[in-house]
């Protein structure tokens, strides 16, 4: 409690300095970025990290960049004071990673922290700068130092026993450290980086600007399963462009821990950007699991707040629907090729250069295409049988749908519903009776084959056996034409005009907040166009009057309270295309091809030409594998031939 005799008075500089470091410094790897930061800037060729006991002992970062003369060292650790920008409007477009100025003087407060540099030529002209006293008065002091700037921080938070006592184990502390060193070697892929714990060295990573060198980096970064199973992405539209790699649904991780997103070379942990991301992985994302990416995003500095975080990890968009219609667009696009690609395509990139091959894609898909023979030699019809899910709840909602759409459509040759028949086939090869099958297959010409090959047999009436250029293709058959009838059934959607909406029979009440009531009016186009009727009946109460068609048996409540959600925080709102797609999903589970189903080899070719052609196919509905690959040198391998 404040005494009321207490009077206003001015703190002294090194309180307010720690005060303004429980903002900056949290933990060593706080100190990190900030010091990182401050060396790119400095328009750095190599950067050098020494971390000592995970650094509560020392961080040391070294860099070769343009130096601090010695006229500036004296500002160099007051606050607020920087080289970066003068006026709002250097603010208002700032490119640089630091601009605040308040980093080092909040270092130097709560360790001890000392500064050489210099910005000549001639090693013997450094000069050495600490922050001693109550005061903090700056000390300069003749140190010889190569070109560029070193800044050595030891016992960090000697003076605030408080703060020390939360910093974690040696090890614990050490893993935020390198992967504050992760992200920043991430997005400068021509700086050379070193990073030492203990005087041993944990990373060595040689600068670089081609394809090929920044996959090394990721690879040493990020482990090489991740260059793996990543598809490179490219996109540029209305002024944004988007690059770098994301992962394949298949190569997802029980925690959000590899996913990098770099706004203007800065990395950010972003709301929209996350929200944008997941629902690109909707549809092809195993319950649970989290994607992984590399990603950059390039635009004017102009329409971006970097100033809205005291770490900077937030940004603000002029425009955040445009920026998330985007994101969602390029990724989905992307994510939308995920099916096997033409083995011709990959023979021809097997015979480039090695270097090359590990980077260079088929043309089409750096932006989410893959690119087919216009005719090729293994064209064959579709796989048209699917048995019937009569019993499943919304079965007759979407079957109504669909007839409507025959009707409309009477050329469309798909029928995804129709009941067929499931006894045995003269012709199908199964387990039981892959020991009396004859030994010559079908004859295909291998140079010619399609990606998944030719189908020669079924497993236990579960998997589709299949031979390609490459080796064996193992086929789930009910995962794959579940993808497949899904695929077909949010296509037939995507034609119809517009959405199929019903009036409720007794309009719904909902208690909403004024905040809600504000949004359902001023989005109230939007929700109309999603097949959703919202008037406003008070200042706090809402009447829900139609919903979907599809969605007729839906909770009105939990939609239209998530809808208004996505609405006000990011512009957009998927809930309504989300629950119809849960809906097509169930059911294009119960109408396809089920275990135990016997298949003609016709049949499975057949199965198989569709996953070829099918978007997603690399992923069931629930974001399971449906195919592998098992090449004939891991199949040596397994039989020891050749060895």
């Amino acid at each position: 409690m404040i005494s009321s005799t207490s009077r206003i008075h001015v703190l002294d500089p090194r309180l307010a300095n720690q005060i303004a470091a429980g903002e900056v410094v949290e933990r060593p790897s706080s100190v990190t970025k900030e010091l990182i930061e401050n060396a790119i800037d400095a328009g750095s060729q190599r950067i050098e990290v020494e971390i000592e006991q995970g650094g509560a002992r020392l961080i040391k970062v070294r860099d070769d960049g343009i130096g601090i003369g010695e006229q500036d060292l004296p500002l160099a650790l007051a606050r607020h004071a920087t080289s970066k920008i003068s006026s709002l409007e250097d603010l208002e477009g700032v490119s640089s990673l630091g601009f605040r100025g308040e980093a080092l003087a909040s270092i130097s407060s709560v360790s001890r922290l000392e500064l050489i540099s210099n910005a000549e030529e001639d090693p013997r002209q450094g000069w050495r700068v600490v922050a001693e006293g109550r005061g903090m008065e700056a000390r300069v002091t003749p140190a010889p130092h190569p070109r560029g700037t070193s800044v050595a921080v030891r016992d960090l938070f000697f003076n605030t026993p408080a703060r020390r006592k939360f910093l974690r184990t040696e090890k614990t502390e050490f893993a935020h450290v390198e992967e504050a060193f992760r992200r920043q070697a991430l997005s400068r892929y021509d700086i050379a980086w070193v990073l030492r714990h203990n005087q041993k060295v944990i990373h060595q990573l040689p600068p670089g600007v081609t394809a090929v060198a920044r996959e090394r980096r990721i690879a040493s970064l990020l482990g090489k399963s991740f260059i793996e199973h990543a598809r490179y992405i490219e996109r540029e539209a209305g002024g944004l462009r988007l690059s770098g790699w994301v992962g394949l649904p298949t190569h997802s991780r029980s925690q959000a821990d590899q996913q990098y997103f770099f706004v203007n070379g800065r990395v950010v942990r972003d709301r929209l950007v996350a929200h944008a991301v997941r629902q690109a992985y909707r549809d092809v994302l195993y319950n649970g699991r989290h994607p992984v990416f590399v990603l950059y995003l390039e635009l004017d500095p102009d329409v971006v707040d970097v100033n809205v975080h005291p770490t900077k990890h937030e940004v603000r968009f002029r425009d955040g629907r445009m920026v998330h219609d985007f994101l969602y667009s390029s990724l989905h696009h992307c994510l939308a090729a995920s099916k096997p690609v033409d083995d011709g395509q990959q023979q021809g990139d097997e015979q480039q250069d090695d270097e090359l091959q590990a980077v260079e894609r088929p043309t089409g898909q750096a932006d989410g295409l893959v690119n087919q023979p216009s005719t090729p030699r293994w064209q064959q019809q579709g796989m048209a049988l699917a048995e019937s899910p009569a019993r499943h709840p919304g079965a007759e909602r979407v079957r109504r749908f669909m007839q409507g759409y025959q009707a409309l459509h009477p050329d469309h040759e798909e029928t995804l519903l129709t009941p067929q028949p499931s006894g045995p086939s003269a012709n199908s090869l199964n387990a039981t009776e892959v020991r009396e099958a004859p030994l010559s297959m079908p004859e295909h010409d291998a140079t010619v084959a399609p990606p998944l090959g030719f189908a020669l047999g079924q497993l236990h009436g579960v998997y589709i056996l299949a031979q390609n250029a490459k080796g064996l293709v193992l086929v789930d058959m009910h995962a794959a034409h579940e993808r497949i009838v899904y695929e077909r059934m949010k296509n037939q959607l995507a034609a119809a005009t517009g959405i199929d909406a019903q009036p409720l029979l007794v309009p719904v009440s909902l208690a909403a907040s004024r905040a809600e009531v504000a949004t359902a009016e001023s989005e109230r186009e939007a929700i109309t166009q999603l097949g959703v009727e919202l008037d406003v009946a008070g200042p706090e109460t809402l009447l829900v009057r139609q919903l979907p068609a599809l969605l007729a048996q839906a909770d009105p409540e939990a939609l239209v309270r998530e809808m208004l959600e996505e609405l006000a925080r990011f512009g957009r709102t998927q809930q309504v295309e989300a629950r119809i797609h849960e809906l097509l999903s169930s059911m294009a589970c119960h109408g396809s091809v089920r275990a135990n189903r016997r298949l003609t080899i016709d049949e499975m070719n057949a199965l198989l030409r569709d996953m070829e052609r099918t978007e997603r196919s690399d992923q069931c509905n629930h974001g399971r594998p449906t195919w592998t690959q098992m090449s004939m040198k891991a199949l040596d391998r397994l039989f020891l031939r050749g060895q």
